[in-house]
């Protein structure tokens, strides 16, 4: 893991201008969308603590840009003493041996899963558990756009190539998640991912953004 100070400096580096951007971008949208969407965050913290015992908001460690670890916030979808255990051993035969998409319901999610509430399965469905993601932004810990933000263990597993993707902030949303998101391998959303590290730019940004609107509402990809 102490690589990736050298993986960062030689993974190409967006223009200061341009990152100067994006930030700005981030600001603004993440603000204004918290601000519009209030009622919905306020109405989704209720039916989640109503749903099952336990917190609305989960948190939970995960790697961002040089791979420095911050708690990323999400509402809770599964039951408050669900065992993390099994998505880690989930995801290490996901990585280890990349399985054909028989037996699982999407690229991370299980076919049967018990520990998901009810309300939990219509967030996920409609990618309402990311919303809080929006104060992410804001802190500067994570961009709109960017690679899916790992969990540590997930990095344990990693061959050396797909440490590229800590080269820029995590997203929450990327150009993986409008290219077919679950229907993906895992070695797919890498490359995904590191296509979008070695060639981003604020275009790309604005046209995921603006995809990614039409992926949720219609769904496409969604486990």
């Amino acid at each position: 893991m102490e690589a990736h100070d050298l993986l960062v400096e030689r993974t190409p580096v967006r223009a200061r201008t341009q990152a100067t951007a994006q930030r700005a971008v981030d600001i603004v949208v993440a603000a204004t969308l918290l601000l519009l969407l209030l009622p919905v965050l306020a109405l989704t913290a209720v039916a989640v603590r109503i749903d099952s015992p336990g917190s609305a908001l989960f948190r939970q460690r995960r790697l961002g840009l040089g791979m420095k670890t911050f708690a990323v916030l999400k509402f809770r979808t599964m039951r408050a003493d669900a065992d993390g255990a099994v998505h880690r051993d989930y995801v290490r035969s996901l990585i280890e041996a990349d399985p054909s998409p028989a037996g699982r319901d999407g690229l991370y999610k299980l076919a049967v899963d018990d520990r998901v509430t009810r309300v939990g399965r219509v967030l996920r469905s409609w990618s309402l558990d990311e919303l809080p993601q929006l104060w992410n932004v804001l802190r500067g810990e994570m961009s709109l756009v960017g690679p899916r933000p790992v969990i540590p263990y997930e990095a344990e597993f990693y061959p050396q190539w797909y440490l590229r993707r800590f080269a820029v902030r995590p997203g929450i949303t990327g150009l993986w998640q409008v290219s077919g998101r679950n229907e993906r391998t895992y070695e797919e959303m890498v490359r995904f991912d590191i296509e979008y590290v070695e060639s981003g730019s604020l275009r790309l940004d604005l046209l995921i953004l603006l995809k990614t609107v039409s992926v949720v509402v219609r769904r496409k990809g969604v486990a």
